[in-house]
């Protein structure tokens, strides 16, 4: 008999929007696309550190011991399947719901139970089709550590949980932040709800988070360039720091951003990095155009070398 004990944990809980009525159009075809769609699922929560506690039905759930990486594999999950969708027929996409949230739960082996696990569950009900709702436990931790939007959805009510749980919706591609024909939503007709954020509210996070990575060096630029100007002795000195400055900040840009391909966005930052260099040392001649010719060609190796998400 197994005991169980309590841990806090990252969960992970997804299901297919339309299940019933794809499985009413063509059952085998439905289990073969979804079958391909979990595999995928699982090996990008294995690849970011989760592991795959069940699935269901249609669903499934997993669990992460870090936030972050949970957050990167919803975004990754979404993302491939966005792409297997892109050569899908219409008639056949399969489209996932993905909650996420860091709670205390009770584990029972392999199993977990608790509130933990049903505000997750929830909070994927709210979630749009293709989209992710991530609770405030958990954009707590990574609304500075992964570059992607959050909208306010406000107090999402849960059994059990007086008050409510505040939810956030990550804003991926063109997806709809929430799902506005779900039963969680707080009222029908156009107007919001009394547990729904006005607009100016729903965009004041994702500001913050650009103030609190971006701000900063965009100050120090700016001030830089107003010191230089004051003790103006004929000289723009503060080109060189400011470019160290932005370049540094491109690259921490480009490395909390897993949408973007690495190799390629460094290659392109050092190749701007060079030229701004050749202006400001300008001498008549465009030595930048060596360096840069092995540059595009190291993009276009890389470029034609990645793998696609739809194979």
């Amino acid at each position: 008999m197994s005991e169980t004990s309590r841990k806090l944990t990252t969960i992970f809980c997804a299901d297919v929007q339309d299940y019933t009525r794809l499985m009413g159009k063509d059952e085998e075809g439905t289990l073969s696309t979804l079958r391909r769609y979990r595999d995928a699922m699982k090996r990008l929560i294995e690849a970011h550190g989760g592991r795959v506690v069940n699935t269901w039905g249609d669903g499934v759930f997993a669990e992460f011991p870090s936030v972050v990486e949970a957050v990167r594999a919803a975004i990754d999950t979404q993302n491939e399947l966005a792409g297997y969708n892109a050569v899908t027929d219409p008639d056949k996409k399969m489209l996932f719901r993905i909650g996420l949230n860091l709670g205390d739960v009770i584990a029972d082996g392999d199993d977990l139970y608790g509130d933990g696990v049903n505000i997750a569950a929830r909070l994927q009900s709210r979630a749009a089709p293709g989209g992710i709702v991530i609770s405030s436990t958990v954009y707590d931790q990574v609304r500075n550590k992964v570059a992607v939007g959050f909208d306010f959805l406000g107090q999402l009510d849960v059994k059990n949980i007086e008050g409510g749980v505040p939810s956030y919706a990550v804003r991926i591609g063109g997806v709809q932040v929430v799902d506005t024909t779900s039963d969680s939503r707080s009222a029908p007709g156009p107007a919001p709800g009394p547990t729904r954020a006005p607009e100016p509210v729903a965009q004041e996070p994702a500001l913050q988070d650009w103030r609190r990575s971006y701000a900063a060096p965009l100050v120090v630029c700016i001030g830089l360039a107003l010191l230089n100007g004051l003790s103006w002795d004929g000289e723009f000195w503060a080109k060189w720091p400011i470019l160290a400055i932005l370049w540094g900040a491109a690259f921490r840009y480009v490395r909390s951003n897993r949408q973007i391909d690495m190799a390629i966005a460094g290659l392109v930052i050092t190749g701007i990095g060079l030229v701004m260099i050749n202006l400001f040392t300008w001498h008549g001649t465009p030595w930048a155009m060596w360096p840069l010719f092995g540059l595009a060609i190291a993009a276009a190796l890389r470029w034609v070398s990645r793998p696609r998400s739809g194979a």
